[in-house]
């Protein structure tokens, strides 16, 4: 390999060399996916109300599709580019690279979906939720940090940060109810 074609080597006391931009947008799709499934989960459960976990699902997916699409688009209307073909081509890419945001709210559907069909309550379905919601904020944080070339210890304490969020939502969740 010539050296035009090395890829540059983190410091091992330091932070990463050029992160990759792949890993900064799944870690922002999948912290703002789950945050935003987290938040949904927390304010579609009324004290008082019906438990509908179907129509929740449905909601909490039907919104990450809405948000990923319009953050696409946005970013996609922010960049001037050249011909229309070639804009057409990258809003599609614009919003497949929008996935992540998808996908990280999925075990929440998949939560909602469960409670469903074995009749769970909604004060546990929003307990677990939130609780597995803050452990994949930790996971997504920690990988992502690993994958671009942070050290262990720096890494974990990104996952905290992340995690810190869903901590705030559950927070928020038992302060306003």
């Amino acid at each position: 390999m010539n050296e035009q074609q090395q890829q540059p080597q983190a410091d091992p006391c330091g932070p990463p060399v050029a992160p990759s931009r792949r890993g900064a947008d799944w870690m922002f799709g999948g912290v703002y996916g789950t945050v935003l499934a987290s938040a949904l989960l927390a304010a579609l459960d009324q004290k008082g109300d019906e438990f509908t976990p179907f129509y929740d699902a449905s909601w909490v997916l039907v919104t990450a599709a809405t948000a990923g699409l319009a953050h696409g688009y946005s970013h996609h209307m922010a960049a001037h580019h050249g011909s229309a073909a070639h804009r057409w081509r990258l809003l599609a890419r614009a919003l497949w690279n929008e996935w992540p945001v998808i996908v990280a709210a999925l075990p929440t559907v998949l939560l909602l979906v469960v409670a469903g069909l074995v009749g769970w309550d909604s004060y546990g379905v929003t307990a677990v939720g939130l609780g597995l919601n803050t452990a994949l904020l930790f996971a997504w944080g920690s990988l992502v940090a690993l994958r671009v070339g942070y050290r262990l210890g720096s890494a974990l304490l990104i996952g905290m940060a992340d995690a810190t969020i869903g901590l705030a939502i559950i927070v928020a969740n038992a302060v306003i109810k």
